[in-house]
This record gives structure tokens, sequence and C-alpha cells, in this order.
């Protein structure tokens, strides 16, 4: 339920929410990428630069969401696919 709120990310980290529909980003203190996919990993809704104070919509059919430092997604669209897997 906190995701990042009162945590940081190095570049290249992100953090994974599952199941995850919706996130907000009151409480942080600096603007995030959200990545909306489906189980499937297929993208379904891109959040660039999401300000701090805000709530964004619901995806209903987000299987998962990936949150990213401001600007990492630049290139990401959606229908895109993305993969997870275990961390080296």
């Amino acid at each position: 339920m906190r995701g990042l709120v009162g945590r940081t990310l190095e570049p290249g980290e992100a953090l994974l929410l599952q199941p995850c529909k919706q996130v907000h980003t009151f409480g942080m203190a600096y603007p995030i990428d959200v990545l909306f996919c489906a189980r499937d990993g297929e993208v379904l809704h891109v959040l660039r630069r999401m300000k701090p104070r805000r709530v964004g919509r619901v995806v209903w059919r987000a299987g998962f969401a990936i949150e990213l430092n401001a600007g990492a997604a630049e290139q990401v669209q959606v229908g895109d696919r993305v993969a997870i897997g275990p961390t080296i």
C-alpha cells in the first residue's frame, strides 16, 4: 500500500506493485513514472513525471504497476511488453 512513499530508487531500479490498478503520490517528494501492465506484461497505460500529491486514474485491466524514477519510462509506449525476471 505504500509504494515509494518515504523511499527512493537508485538509477536503474524500479518498484513492482502487484496487484495494482491505481497509484497516488501523496507523501512523495519527487515525480515518478508509472507503467500499468496487464498480467502478460502488455503496457496498458503510462504516467509520465507524475507529480507529488496526485492520484492517477484507475486502470481496470492492470495486473501490476511499475514505479520508476521520472524520465526512466520516456521510451515506453502503450502496447509495449515488459518482462519481469529475477534480479541479479
